[in-house]
């Protein structure tokens, strides 16, 4: 993580750093305690809407700041490697929860069919599968990443025990949840917007097809 001072009366530099990129990495906090989030607002870093709190758009572009590795380093190209290695699997972690949510006939699933469901859990265990060998080789070369597979297989264990919601609910750390912040935290770290990711991943997905 790069440094990148914030004036923050009454709090450390550090503490607020963290506080900020991980508001920006999860897009929001629900539940959180006033102490917690005051600072960011005050900050003006983060705003309140209901039991929402939401990073401002100085926040993101502070984040930005402290995550983006050196334009043309080792680092950056290594790091862009395992992403473009990402991307592919990222389509079919959607794919999973498109399907875990709603069957081909467009209806919603509402987890009668245990064999439909069934089949659900065998995509996710594809993807977990080809998702362990792109996070360790990131692991290699942006530190602190390797909580997102530590999180990724806690919230399987989850699933597997029950708790449906551990696949994609955006209200705990579910498996969707975390490979979102995994995501977004790989789009900062390489400066690359949204509209950059998207054509990204349809040339790469396409190309695999081909």
């Amino acid at each position: 993580m790069q440094s990148a001072a914030v004036d923050l009366p009454d709090a450390p530099d550090e503490t607020l750093t963290e506080a900020v990129v991980d508001l920006v990495l999860r897009g929001m906090w629900r539940g959180r305690p006033e102490s917690e989030h005051r600072p960011l607002v005050d900050a003006g870093l983060a705003m309140v809407k209901g039991p929402v709190v939401l990073p401002t758009e100085r926040a993101k572009a502070t984040a930005s700041r402290i995550l983006r590795v050196a334009a043309g380093s080792e680092q950056e190209e290594r790091i862009t490697a395992a992403y473009e290695a990402f991307l592919p699997v990222n389509r079919k972690i959607r794919d999973v929860c498109t399907a875990w949510q709603c069957r081909p006939d467009g209806t919603v699933n509402d987890h009668t069919d245990s064999g439909y469901d069934a089949g659900v859990r065998e995509s996710l265990e594809d993807v977990h599968e080809a998702i362990q060998p792109v996070l360790r080789r990131l692991e290699r070369v942006l530190a602190g990443s390797g909580r997102y597979l530590t999180a990724l297989e806690e919230a399987l264990d989850h699933f597997d025990e029950g708790s449906l919601e551990w696949l994609a609910s955006p209200l705990c750390d579910s498996y969707h949840t975390v490979w979102m912040r995994l995501h977004q935290e790989l789009l900062l770290v390489l400066g690359i917007s949204r509209a950059q990711d998207e054509a990204r991943e349809e040339e790469l997905v396409t190309r695999s097809r081909d």
